[in-house]
């Protein structure tokens, strides 16, 4: 996902001067040749996180638009009341990216694990939290997001995420659910870096002969509602797949829309428990510890698809 938002980012650099990147002494080596090419468009801040969007929001009252980049936790939570105050109270456009999301850096502890972080900006007023699921999703959602007048969180892995999608997506607005593939017994709508973990549940579903649709929810905030209400209407169960705390990720954001609507439909929230993971590991053996690999999905999707009935 990493280098997928990079060839986006310098695509629009090449197309616009006026954008400018950030960073928070991150991305070693990532932005080399960025740098190199757009010597004034780039501005390493060093390891002040806080300082850093108090920059972005005066290069953006200049008329430049500014992307933020750093390690998931350290550019969210570390300069929250910054985020609040200097970019959505003033509805700047400024897009914060956070790299690493989720478990990606399982190995260096809950300091580094960004498992709060949809749910806080999520009730920040005027932000847009993008959550996508692929390289061609973060290619796509990368270019939207420049054309957005406000703020906005980008969530994406690190490297190594395969793709989901067989072929670019030519554009993804915001706000939009995908349905990588249509399903009759369930529905799993997967955000993020869960998407292709979702895919092989499908998978290993579709091998005990269910047959589950699996929709993409790229964006967090604004909701796709009306995708939602769609499935709850056509399923009897529907699942959530993210690599967030249980409260206040995809999940919360899904219940409150079948809440609203009253919609006899159940729910099952996969995600990772009220908990920061006091044992350190990769992240393949957190998600095994949270239950959320293909084989430990697919046993409690079964159980709960024996319940609806």
């Amino acid at each position: 996902m990493r280098q997928a938002f990079l060839s986006a980012l310098t695509e629009l650099a090449l197309a616009d001067r006026s954008l400018m990147l950030l960073t928070g002494d991150t991305g070693f080596h990532v932005f080399d040749e960025f740098q190199k090419q757009f010597p004034g468009q780039y501005l390493n801040a060093g390891i002040s996180e806080a300082a850093m969007i108090g920059m972005a929001a005066g290069l953006a009252l200049s008329g430049k638009k500014v992307f933020v980049y750093g390690i998931a936790p350290f550019v969210t939570l570390r300069c929250l009341e910054q985020i609040r105050v200097d970019l959505c109270y003033q509805r700047l456009p400024v897009k914060i990216v956070g790299v690493g999301a989720g478990l990606t850096y399982g190995s260096s502890g809950s300091t580094h694990h960004t498992i709060e972080d949809i749910a806080v900006l999520n009730c920040l007023p005027a932000m847009t939290v993008l959550c996508p699921g692929d390289p061609h999703e973060t290619t796509a959602l990368t270019r939207a997001a420049m054309s957005l007048a406000g703020p906005c969180y980008l969530r994406i892995g690190k490297s190594g995420e395969p793709t989901v999608h067989p072929h670019p997506l030519p554009a993804l607005p915001i706000g939009q659910g995908i349905t990588v593939r249509p399903g009759r017994d369930v529905a799993i709508i997967a955000t993020g870096n869960m998407l292709a973990t979702a895919a092989e549940t499908c998978q290993m579903l579709a091998g005990q002969g269910i047959s589950a649709e699996l929709v993409s929810m790229p964006t967090i905030k604004p909701l796709d509602r009306q995708l939602i209400l769609d499935l709850a209407n056509r399923f009897r169960l529907m699942v959530t797949v993210e690599e967030h705390n249980v409260i206040g990720g995809l999940g919360s954001a899904v219940a409150a829309v079948l809440a609203t609507e009253a919609l006899p439909v159940r729910l099952l929230m996969a995600g990772i428990p009220d908990q920061y993971a006091d044992p350190a590991g990769s992240q393949e053996f957190l998600r095994e510890a949270y239950h959320l690999t293909p084989p430990r999905l697919a046993v409690r999707i079964s159980a709960q698809l024996r319940q609806a009935k």
